[in-house]
C-alpha cells in the first residue's frame, strides 16, 4: 500500500480540492475501484489520526481510498458558506467524474462517510453521477428538518448551536502552509472574513422550508438508484433515518444499528464495537467487484437489542445481543396500546371528564443528556427520577415476564392549553425494581406543529386537539419484575429551546395513550461479528490527552439551573509531518425554572496550530439568548497570526421567532 499525502483535484471553475490518497502498490498496472469520503473536517490533522485508521485497511483489500476536503477547508481551496450547497455537490460529481478517470480506478466508485460524510454520499446518490456505484452512509439522514441537528419535532435543538459553533471555529482554520505554500495566508484570510456566520442563516428557517428541503432526499427517494448501507447506534441523534431508508429506498438497502454514539461502528462507543472494516468491505466487493459475499442474502436489517443498564451519563459498554428483521415494517412487531390512566396506572382507566395538568419548572430537561451522544462524559441521560418530579407520571405494575421493543414507540395525546406556543416531551423509562429510571428512548413535539411542520399553526387557550409525538426508535429489553414508565412534560431544555411563555398543559387521559412495538418471535440470531480490526495507528504525540467534563448546578439565591460541558479535544504533535493542533471546547446553558425567557446558551471554541515558527489561534464565542418575538445572537471571532492578532470581529443579529 503506498500513501500520496496531498494530491489536488481541479475543478471545472479552476478550484483545486485537496485529497490524500491510499493505493494498492500496483493500482497503476492493476486498476481498482475507488472509495470517496468527502468531509470539512481537515484531512491533515483533525481526521488524521482515524483516517489512517481505516483508509489504508481498506486499501491493502484492493481499493483506492480517496479522503477529499470540501471546498474552502483543509488544504481546499474556496470557500464554504454553508452545509450541502449546490456547490458542494457539483464538486463532489465532478470528483467522482475525476478519480473514475485515474490510471489507478477501474471506473467504478462507491462513497463512504459518517455524519457530513453520510449526508452527502447520499444526496451524491440522488444526483446520479454515472461512476458512483454503491453509498455506505453513516449517523446520517434522509431528512434535514424532521431528524438532523437543527429541529426534532418542530422544537428548536440546542444542539443547534452547538453545531453551528463548531463549524464557526473550523472555518477559522488555514490550510496548511507545507500543501500550499505562501498562499496559505490570503487562502486563510479569506475564510475569517467571508465564510459567515451560520447560526443566523439556520435560525431564520424555522419551518421545513425549500432551505431544509434541499438535501433531504426523502423528497425523492426514488432518485437514489444504488444500494445503500445506512448505519447509526441508538445513542446516535439519527437512528431513526437508517428504519425509513431500509423501508423507503427501492434500490437494494441494508441497514445496521448498534448501540454506539456518533462513531464509526469498529469506534463504537458504547460497546461492542464491531468489526466493521471488514463488514464495509463485503458491502464494496459485493457491489464494486461482483463478489459474492453473501452480504445481500442475509436480513436487510440488523440491530442490537440492549439489555437494562443502570441510568448513567456515559457508558464504555451496554449489554444485550444482536437480532436481525427480514423487513422493516417488521412482520415481528406486534404494536401493543396502552392507556394513560387517571391514577399514573399505565394501562389504567380514565373517565371522559378526567383532567390531569403538567406546568413543569424548566430544569426537566437537564439531566437529558445532549441530543446526539459523542460517548463523551455526561452526553448520556442520567437517572430520570429528577425529571419525574416535574413532570406527569404513568407506569405499569411490575412485569411478570421479560418485554422486548423494537422500533418506535408513539404517544397520542387529546390536550388544551393556555398559550398559542406550547411544547411537550415524552420520555419511555425502564424503572428497575430500586427506583433507579434509565430512560430508553423520547420524543418532542412543537405542538404549533402538530398537523404540519411546513405550515404550523398557533394553539388557541381552551380548545380541544389531538396530536402524536414521535420517540426515536429503539432496540430494548425489560426485564422481568422492572416497570415501564412514560414521563410527559412541557419543556425539555437543554434538549430544546423552551416556548415564549409559561405554559399548563392539560390532558384528557381517556384519550390518550402509548403505542409500544412490542418485539415477537425468535430473538436469538448468530453474532457473526468479530472483534474490531482496523491499520496500524498513526504516530502522535499527545502533550494533553482528550478529556471531557459535564455538570449540572443549581444557583441557590436565584434558582438558575446550569448545565456545563467541556472537551478537551487534546493537544497533540502529529509525528510524520511535526504539525501541533489543540481544540478545546465549552458549553454552558443556564434558564430560571420559571421564565422560559431566561434562557441561555454559550460555545466557546478555541483551536490553535503551530510548526516551527510559525503558528496561528483562532477563539470563536457565539451566545443565543431570547426575548417572546426573537432570538438574539452575539458572537465574536478572534485570530492570531503568532502574537499579532490579524482579526477580532463581532456579529449581533435578532431574527424573528416564528411559533417556535
Amino acid at each position: 500500500m503506498r500513501e500520496i499525502e496531498h494530491i489536488e483535484i481541479p475543478m471545472p471553475d479552476g478550484t483545486r480540492l485537496a485529497a490524500r490518497v491510499w493505493l494498492p502498490e500496483d493500482a497503476d498496472q492493476t486498476p481498482v475501484p475507488a472509495i470517496l469520503e468527502y468531509i470539512p473536517y481537515r484531512k491533515n490533522d483533525k481526521t488524521l489520526e482515524r483516517d489512517h485508521a481505516r483508509a489504508p485497511w481498506i486499501a491493502a483489500r484492493g481499493y483506492a481510498y480517496v479522503r477529499l476536503d470540501i471546498r474552502g477547508s483543509g488544504e481546499s481551496e474556496g470557500l464554504m458558506t454553508d452545509e450541502y450547497t449546490s456547490a458542494e455537490l457539483q464538486d463532489g460529481c465532478d470528483a467522482i467524474a475525476w478519480i473514475a478517470e485515474q490510471a489507478w480506478c477501474d471506473g467504478g466508485v462507491g462513497i463512504v462517510g459518517i455524519s457530513w460524510g453520510g449526508f452527502n454520499g447520499l444526496q451524491l446518490a440522488a444526483l446520479q453521477p454515472p461512476a458512483l456505484k454503491a453509498v455506505v452512509s453513516i449517523c446520517s439522514t434522509d431528512d434535514r428538518y424532521a431528524d438532523d441537528i437543527h429541529y426534532m419535532g418542530g422544537a428548536l435543538l440546542c444542539d443547534h448551536l452547538s453545531w453551528a459553533s463548531v463549524m464557526f471555529g473550523i472555518n477559522t482554520l488555514p490550510p496548511d502552509p507545507a500543501h500550499v505554500g505562501e498562499r496559505w495566508r490570503e487562502m486563510w484570510h479569506q475564510r475569517l472574513d467571508e465564510s459567515g456566520l451560520w447560526l443566523d442563516e439556520w435560525l431564520r428557517h424555522q419551518t421545513r422550508d425549500a432551505f431544509w428541503k434541499h438535501g433531504s432526499v426523502c423528497e425523492d427517494i426514488g432518485a437514489i438508484k444504488i444500494p445503500v448501507y445506512a448505519v447509526s447506534g441508538w445513542a446516535d441523534g439519527y437512528c431513526r433515518a437508517v428504519f425509513r431508508l431500509v423501508e423507503t429506498l427501492q434500490a437494494p438497502a441494508k441497514g445496521i444499528v448498534g448501540p454506539w454514539s456518533h462513531k464509526y461502528p469498529h469506534l463504537g462507543e458504547p460497546g461492542p464495537a464491531i468489526d466493521w472494516l471488514t463488514e464495509e468491505t463485503r458491502w464494496w466487493d459485493h457491489w464494486l467487484k461482483g463478489v459474492d459475499t453473501g452480504i445481500m442474502d442475509e436480513d436487510p436489517l440488523r440491530l442490537f437489542l440492549q439489555d437494562h443498564a443502570k441510568p448513567s451519563g456515559h457508558y464504555a459498554q451496554r449489554a444485550g445481543h444482536w437480532i436481525t428483521e427480514p423487513a422493516w415494517p417488521s412482520p415481528n412487531i406486534d404494536r401493543q396500546v396502552f392507556s394513560l390512566g387517571t391514577n399514573g396506572h399505565l394501562g389504567g382507566d380514565a373517565e371522559p371528564d378526567d383532567r390531569l395538568q403538567v406546568a413543569s419548572p424548566l430544569w426537566v430537561g437537564s439531566h437529558a443528556g445532549k441530543w446526539c451522544s459523542y460517548a463523551k462524559r455526561g452526553d448520556q441521560p442520567g437517572d430520570q427520577r429528577r425529571e419525574d418530579a416535574g413532570s406527569l407520571v404513568f407506569e405499569t405494575a411490575p412485569l411478570a415476564e421479560d418485554t422486548h421493543i423494537t422500533g418506535d414507540a408513539t404517544v397520542t395525546l387529546t390536550f388544551q392549553v393556555d398559550r398559542p406556543v406550547a411544547q411537550v416531551a415524552a420520555r419511555l423509562m425502564d424503572v428497575a425494581p430500586d427506583g433507579a429510571a434509565t430512560r430508553v428512548s423520547y420524543g418532542v413535539l412543537n405542538l404549533t406543529h402538530r398537523d404540519s411542520h411546513e405550515t404550523p399553526e398557533a394553539l388557541v387557550p381552551g380548545e380541544t386537539y389531538s396530536a402524536e409525538v414521535e420517540m426515536k426508535h429503539v432496540a430494548q429489553t425489560f426485564r422481568a419484575g422492572h416497570r415501564i414508565r412514560l414521563g410527559l412534560s412541557n419543556c425539555y431544555f437543554p434538549i430544546i429551546w423552551p416556548a415564549p411563555e409559561p405554559v399548563t398543559l392539560t390532558l384528557i387521559p381517556a384519550r390518550c395513550t402509548l403505542t409500544l412495538p412490542v418485539r415477537t418471535g425468535d430473538l436469538m440470531v448468530p453474532d457473526r461479528f468479530d472483534p474490531p480490526r482496523a491499520a496500524e495507528p498513526l504516530e502522535v504525540d499527545y502533550d494533553v490527552e482528550p478529556h471531557s467534563g459535564w455538570s449540572v448546578t443549581e444557583d441557590r439565591n436565584t434558582g438558575r439551573v446550569v448545565v456545563e460541558s467541556f472537551d478537551h479535544e487534546g493537544a497533540a504533535r502529529i509525528t510524520p509531518h511535526d504539525l501541533f493542533h489543540s481544540a478545546d471546547v465549552r458549553e454552558r446553558y443556564s434558564v430560571l425554572p420559571d421564565n422560559p425567557l431566561s434562557a441561555e446558551g454559550q460555545v466557546v471554541w478555541m483551536h490553535e496550530m503551530s510548526r516551527g515558527d510559525w503558528s496561528v489561534k483562532s477563539v470563536t464565542d457565539t451566545t443565543l439568548i431570547c426575548d417572546r418575538d426573537a432570538f438574539h445572537i452575539a458572537a465574536r471571532l478572534r485570530a492570531w497570526e503568532g502574537e499579532a492578532l490579524v482579526r477580532d470581529l463581532e456579529w449581533k443579529r435578532s431574527i424573528p421567532r416564528h411559533l417556535v
